[in-house]
């Protein structure tokens, strides 16, 4: 049985998502003094005594709103509401009642969930409960004084939620597959989330910038659980004004650093940008194992060799990544969307591999037996000891050579593109290091013979 889900609805700027972060123990959420910040559906796992659920965090609801996102934020709402075992109603303590705050409730009386008013930003307890007094108006029963920032009163507030949420045992903690889904503006991140989960999980808008907060999705395949991670697009840096936006592209690289696999999109349209390499490079840099996915591959013209074309520019724009898989896909059209997630179980497993030092030393041996380490300047040839794998995501191997100084860029990429034709780790960089170890500690006998590289 799955973790119940308690949906938390209110108009713009109530402080629905510090409430939140309160609830679920962690800054998930992004809070900023600004109305509109959430617009989809955001999960964050919380408990409460011996009690887990899901607290889910959805955009600020003006009925008379009439611009394009407001259709698309009830969307979310209603959504989220069908799904949940309860219902959180915020509203402002220090603003008072006001009609919008009146609107929601008669909408949230004509929902199938039980509904707890909690009255947020009552930061004094002496004054809280006057403060809350007003909200009895609603007919949505007792409204319980809280403060987000502080905490007050939520205790209170959760003792009487649980009430409300089925008991759930044997919860199934499976080892899921954190997979972010990163990429320029508009290049189909959300419509890719969606057309994985089937369903209008994200609000899928042509205005950049729609996606703000980094999205957890969790769905099943063949008994492998993916935690899906939508996120906003990044744009240049000096394009990004302090604000919503600047919190929003902290999240994505946020996602990135706790991703196992990171899927970049690329349009098929536009090409490889320049701000697509950068993004390339920080998965890199963060250790990540990457799936290039080429979207909307729909509205490509083509020809027998379009594919070959793409794939080409794809290797010379994306040269740096060359051990990572490409797929071409439509998120719109579902076009081998599914194929997605067995290159990500590929590169998972990859990304986590451990190989023993008696097969890495065995492939370093092969290797410098048909190319020798350069010699220096001086005439002196640099000699490899012995490797051993260090750490996993990404596989990290430490090689004890004479002189790290010895091996240029060229020699090092030949040990690693040796590594890669006898071990794989497709989909996964993988990092050498190179540490000098002087040749009496060798002979000293503090490393152990059987393992130096003949």
């Amino acid at each position: 049985m799955k973790l119940p889900i308690v949906a938390i609805i209110g108009r713009p700027n109530v402080g629905k998502s510090t409430l939140v972060n309160r609830l679920a123990g962690q800054q998930s959420a992004i809070v900023h003094d600004e109305p509109g910040v959430t617009r989809d559906r955001t999960y964050l796992p919380a408990y409460w005594s011996d009690r887990e659920y899901l607290v889910v965090d959805t955009g600020g609801l003006v009925f008379n709103d009439q611009t394009e996102f407001l259709p698309l934020i009830l969307q979310q709402a209603t959504l989220a509401l069908s799904e949940a075992s309860a219902a959180i109603f915020i509203v402002d303590g220090q603003g008072g009642l006001t009609s919008a705050d009146e609107e929601i409730a008669e909408w949230l009386r004509h929902q199938p969930v039980p509904v707890l008013v909690a009255v947020n930003k009552c930061e004094s307890p002496d004054q809280g409960l006057v403060q809350a007094s007003e909200f009895w108006q609603l007919g949505l029963g007792e409204p319980f004084p809280v403060s987000g920032i502080h905490g007050n009163g939520t205790g209170e507030l959760l003792d009487e939620l649980i009430n409300h949420l089925p008991i759930v045992e044997n919860i199934p903690h499976n080892n899921e597959i954190n997979v972010a889904i990163i990429g320029r503006p508009n290049v189909g991140k959300s419509s890719l989330l969606n057309a994985f989960v089937g369903e209008e999980r994200a609000i899928v808008s042509p205005i950049s910038g729609t996606t703000r907060d980094a999205i957890d999705t969790v769905v099943e395949r063949d008994g492998q659980t993916y935690r899906l991670i939508d996120t906003a697009g990044i744009r240049k840096k000096k394009h990004i004004e302090y604000g919503t936006e600047f919190f929003s592209i902290n999240r994505a690289f946020k996602a990135i650093r706790r991703a196992d696999v990171v899927l970049l999109i690329i349009d098929a349209v536009d090409g490889v940008t320049e701000q697509d390499q950068k993004l390339a490079g920080r998965i890199i840099e963060e250790g990540r194992a990457c799936i290039v996915v080429v979207n909307k591959w729909d509205v490509v013209e083509k020809d027998s060799y379009t594919i070959y074309d793409h794939e080409k520019l794809l290797q010379q724009n994306l040269h740096f990544t060359d051990w990572a898989e490409t797929i071409f896909v439509s998120a719109v059209t579902g076009q081998r969307v599914e194929k997605i997630l067995e290159l990500v179980n590929t590169a998972a497993e990859s990304h986590k591999r451990r190989v023993s030092t008696s097969v890495i030393n065995e492939v370093l041996e092969e290797a410098v037996s048909w190319h020798s380490p350069p010699a220096s300047r001086g005439g002196r040839q640099g000699k490899i000891y012995y490797g051993t794998q260090v750490t996993s995501q990404p596989p990290t191997i430490a090689l004890f050579v004479n002189e790290a100084k010895r091996f240029n860029e060229n020699y090092r990429r030949y040990i690693e593109g040796q590594f890669r034709k006898q071990l794989g780790f497709k989909g996964t960089p993988i990092r050498l290091l190179w540490r000098s170890k002087k040749v009496r500690d060798m002979e000293s006998g503090n490393v152990n013979r059987a393992t130096r590289v003949k």
